[in-house]
């Protein structure tokens, strides 16, 4: 069985929601940031980046957002999570995923956790003053040119669309009025009211 590693308010809900929505069986277990147990020997050697989300499987562990949510919908294609028959729009897909990776995230955790990027006060506090503005440009180019609507895809919901749900959940905590981004603001309501993103918000609750 699938045992995925996660945090609440972290960027692992993305991949709890991709596990509701593919009816696999798996178990969650929380890593509590709070006591460094991301740090502790035992959580370091399931990964040892000491992140979340990590997903343990019969053949190894895998780590990375995009990487585990591409796999989930491999595992399950039943679901339709993913357009794992056309290789474009999987690439696509990809892309989008990776985008939110690698520049919305990155955006995101220089207001949190600027020091791993400097060690001088000055460099740190620059950092989170730009936050609000990184972020707001980022989701300009996914309302204006990614996001193909009413789904991140277009019309056929997909693993991409939980993972955005998650990034646009930290808008507000940033300084960034989701408002401003109408057809986002559509996509993160109506995700709200699917039953696998209530299921995988109890279990960050729980």
């Amino acid at each position: 069985m699938l045992t995925l590693y996660f945090s609440p308010g972290s960027c692992s809900l993305a991949s709890l929601i991709a596990l509701e929505e593919s009816g696999l069986r798996f178990e969650a277990k929380r890593v509590n940031f709070g006591e460094a147990e991301q740090r502790s020997p035992e959580y370091l050697a399931i990964n040892p980046k000491g992140r979340v989300p990590a997903l343990v499987t019969e053949r190894g562990i895998i780590t990375e957002t995009p990487a585990i949510l591409a796999y989930v919908a491999a595992l399950a294609p039943e679901a339709k999570l993913a357009p794992l028959y056309d290789p474009f729009e999987f690439a696509r897909l990809q892309s989008f995923n990776n985008y939110l990776c690698s520049t919305v995230h990155v955006n995101h955790a220089h207001g949190r956790r600027a020091s791993r990027w400097a060690d001088e006060p000055v460099a740190i506090e620059a950092m989170k003053a730009k936050v609000s503005e990184t972020m707001a440009d980022s989701f300009t180019l996914i309302e204006e040119k990614m996001l193909a609507g009413p789904w991140v895809m277009g019309d056929h919901y997909s693993v991409a669309d939980g993972y955005l749900y998650v990034m646009t959940g930290w808008l507000r905590g940033d300084g960034v009025d989701p408002a401003q981004f109408p057809n986002i603001s559509d996509h993160h309501a109506r995700m709200i009211h699917r039953p696998a993103v209530q299921r995988a918000l109890a279990r960050e609750r729980a």
